[in-house]
């Protein structure tokens, strides 16, 4: 999971680059800018040319006459005379950016990619979010969660019914004191510690393919109608598809309200444990 934040970031990090990279590239058409400051200083006056005087300001010629001269030249089918004027030098005046603003090309690239780096974001945020696990004070499945007081879950019980919370997605049912030398050979000591205050905190979920597993109460199992899994009381298989037992989790018992940590789950007992010897006592259900 670490991998995968830490993946989202770089991509998120390699797209801003992207943008800002792209923007300082487009210069196309603007002047370096040594030659914007020699177009801004002012020519020296000493060296610019003196304009050529027209021959015929020289020569005093009327231009009422050339004019005359002109039109009966066309009248006549020859050419027309074109004077020599006055030619000055062409000065670049340097373009203000700010009132050029930008281009229409610039406009929409520049659009094109925010809209990948606003799509980029929010994909990250929303892969972040998902995969970022619950606080344990939120109360939810993945933390902590107090599933009530073991006088209710006795009553429960006491009907030869498991106790079942949606919160945290769980069975509890009694365990016996005499399975506990079996169950030392293959619990760990996490759960042997709750198999010891008499109890089983086994998960919902099937080993097989996931399916929630329900109670049947003439058998007294745990069956899957989904392919037929069948777990005795206490969560040890007894038939069909699934590799193991049910899994469970840890739980405490304080001030009479008992703790289950579904953030921790351990996996269920191997094919062929029996700590408890119980078998079916009714018609089976699946």
């Amino acid at each position: 999971m670490a991998a995968i934040i830490v993946g989202v970031l770089v991509l998120l990090a390699l797209a801003g680059l992207f943008v800002i990279g792209s923007a300082r590239r487009r210069t196309t058409g603007r002047l370096s800018r040594e030659t914007r400051r020699a177009d801004a200083s002012e020519p020296d006056a000493a060296a610019q040319p003196e304009a050529p005087v027209a021959a015929d300001a020289e020569a005093g010629e009327d231009p009422r006459q050339r004019a005359d001269d002109s039109r009966r030249a066309i009248e006549s089918g020859g050419a027309v005379p074109v004077p020599a004027g006055p030619r000055g030098v062409t000065r670049y005046e340097p373009v203000d950016e700010e009132e050029l603003g930008i281009t229409r090309r610039q406009f929409f690239n520049r659009g094109i990619l925010t809209g990948m780096l606003l799509a980029v974001s929010g994909f990250g945020a929303a892969a972040l979010g998902f995969l970022w696990p619950p606080a344990s004070s939120a109360g939810g499945f993945g933390s902590n969660v107090n599933i009530g007081n073991v006088t209710d879950i006795n009553a429960t019980i006491a009907m030869k019914m498991p106790y079942y919370n949606a919160t945290a997605k769980v069975y509890i049912n009694p365990y016996p004191k005499s399975g506990l030398p079996k169950a030392a050979k293959v619990y760990t000591s996490v759960i042997l510690a709750g198999m010891a205050l008499g109890y089983v905190a086994l998960y919902q979920r099937c080993v097989h393919l996931g399916c929630r597993v329900p109670w049947c109460q003439t058998s007294q199992w745990f069956e899957c109608p989904c392919h037929g899994s069948k777990y005795n009381r206490v969560g040890e298989k007894r038939g069909g598809p699934a590799p193991r037992g049910l899994d469970r989790f840890p739980f405490q018992i304080s001030g009479g309200a008992m703790t289950v940590d579904t953030g921790t789950i351990i996996m269920g007992p191997p094919i062929g444990t029996d700590t408890t010897g119980q078998a079916a006592e009714g018609a089976l259900c699946v």
